[in-house]
């Protein structure tokens, strides 16, 4: 079986049972397939093979499925990247996963135009819209009039997606999941949290994120689900739909939660027909998560645990257990092992903090093109997330901290290495350490701690303006420190635990 094969059925036995609803405007199960269709054929056309890398730089819509499924039918390979992202970070993922062809929003040409100067491997840009730059074209003038399904045999063990994230070094590593994976993360979905076809999804955080792609689009699309798709989070519009298309199933981060929960009279709409909430991509505060259920409802709340490289996969704490392992990460789902070990690979005892593995069918193949990164991270079929946790004798895991250093802030995720290469390009800087402090409204937010050189001074509006010619902006740090020296360990790595411990919650502004 291949991740499309679902949706071509739910064509054919339900082909005028409404699939996308974007903008009020209603896509049916066939409208839907034969969209995908015109792409692929589109690509075949083109000369796409199997396993051509082809990106997708898209905002949320009803194109973004469309395009998604026409490039797997072609045999090739999802690359989506976020639509945030500067030019300057869009060309190395462009270039670093072999990407020949490029879908994007018409209003993101300039980003990609860009993000192409010097790339002798794309072949060909195409714009979602009407808008385009020289050498690019438009999705009108690409696709096919063949609307029939494409036969060129795509099976289980063919590459689907390179997902990039990023690890110690800084630089984005490509995840790579075939389709056998990702059929394991929608079918590990859809056993936990007992999904079915009657359900009506809202997709409000970004497709181009594993977790709504392959925890709900992929799901909701293979039991022919109706999905109700949101460009942009807007937090009263997440409840007028919810009460309007009477929705059962999402997903949000805990900044999307902290944002419904500020919305003026939000008792006023009919939020009863929600019956499964999920939450994750970043820790849930204990006190945000009492008030969402609240809002909500108590027993139906799901946290998911997980990482890129495991599909997402890793954990869940299902409602059930909320009332006793409230503010626990999980137990290992239906699909999935998960330990937490210490440094010789051996359980910890409960209480005791270790690295949480994982491992199971969805856990990802390789990081492409990176032989030792992926051994490193791979080892006798355990995954090693990085990540520290605990496990108490239920077998419950909770995560305490991030070996990566990795910063979420509002959902998203910002290496503090990455942002440290870039400060470290500033003529006036010394040494710098890059760490998230508490905020009470995106969870997290960035701190840059900078040793000036001597007898140099920087300044805040400085530095953010140096910041953003190569960074996005929610990577870009709201907080600069000076101090003399950075605290260092024996070997001299820098102790960022110390430097988080001087902060306090920084308040909504």
């Amino acid at each position: 079986m291949n991740l499309f094969e679902g949706l071509e059925r739910n064509a054919r036995n339900n082909g005028e049972k409404p699939a996308i609803i974007f903008n009020e405007r209603v896509h049916t199960y066939a409208e839907f397939n034969e969209e995908t269709n015109w792409i692929a054929n589109a690509l075949i056309n083109y000369g796409v093979k199997k396993g051509d890398k082809i990106a997708i730089m898209m905002k949320n819509s009803n194109q973004f499925p469309y395009v998604y499924y026409g490039i797997l039918k072609a045999g090739g390979v999802a690359v989506p990247i976020n639509f945030r992202l500067t030019a300057h970070e869009v060309s190395y993922i462009l270039n670093d996963s072999d990407t020949t062809i490029v879908f994007a929003d018409d209003d993101l040409s300039e980003t990609i135009y860009k993000a192409s100067e010097g790339n002798e491997k794309l072949r060909l840009q195409i714009m979602i819209g009407s808008d385009k730059k020289d050498h690019q074209l438009l999705l009108s003038e690409f696709r096919s009039s063949i609307s029939e399904n494409p036969d060129i045999g795509v099976s289980e063990s063919d590459d689907a997606e390179i997902l990039y994230t990023s690890g110690t070094t800084g630089l984005p590593k490509g995840v790579v999941l075939d389709h056998h994976r990702i059929l394991h993360v929608a079918i590990g979905t859809i056993m936990t949290m007992k999904m079915g076809h009657e359900d009506q999804l809202l997709h409000i955080a970004p497709l181009f994120h594993s977790a709504q792609l392959n925890l709900f689009m992929v799901s909701g699309t293979l039991l022919g689900c109706t999905q109700v798709v949101h460009q942009e989070f807007n937090p009263v519009q997440t409840l007028k739909d919810i009460n309007h298309y009477k929705i059962s199933l999402f997903f949000a981060v805990p900044t999307m939660y902290n944002f419904l929960l500020q919305v003026p009279n939000k008792n006023q709409y009919n939020l009863s027909s929600v019956k499964r909430c999920g939450y994750g991509a970043a820790p849930m505060p204990v006190a945000l998560l009492t008030q969402a259920m609240d809002l909500f409802g108590t027993d139906q709340f799901y946290n998911m645990c997980g990482l890129t490289e495991g599909g997402p996969g890793g954990v869940f704490l299902m409602p059930e257990d909320h009332k006793s392992k409230l503010g626990a990460s999980g137990r290992a789902s239906h699909l999935t092992d998960a330990r937490v070990v210490n440094e010789n690979g051996d359980d910890v005892q409960p209480g005791e903090v270790g690295e949480f593995i994982v491992r199971g069918e969805t856990i990802m193949k390789e990081y492409y093109k990176k032989p030792e990164e992926t051994k490193k991270a791979l080892k006798d079929g355990w995954l090693y997330t990085g990540d520290l946790a605990t496990i108490d004798e239920d077998r419950f895991i909770t995560l305490v901290d991030r070996k990566k250093d990795m910063i979420i802030s509002g959902g998203e995720n910002v290496y503090s290495t990455e942002v440290e290469q870039v400060l470290y390009k500033h003529p006036d800087i010394l040494e710098v350490a890059v760490i998230g402090i508490p905020h009470e409204v995106w969870g997290e937010t960035v701190a840059a701690v900078i040793v000036p050189k001597p007898g140099k001074q920087v300044n805040l509006e400085e530095l953010q303006q140096f910041c953003r010619q190569e960074l996005a902006g929610y990577k870009i740090p709201r907080v600069f420190h000076e101090q003399d020296q950075l605290p260092r360990n024996a070997s001299g790595k820098v102790l960022k635990y110390q430097l988080r411990e001087g902060y306090k919650e920084i308040p909504a502004r």
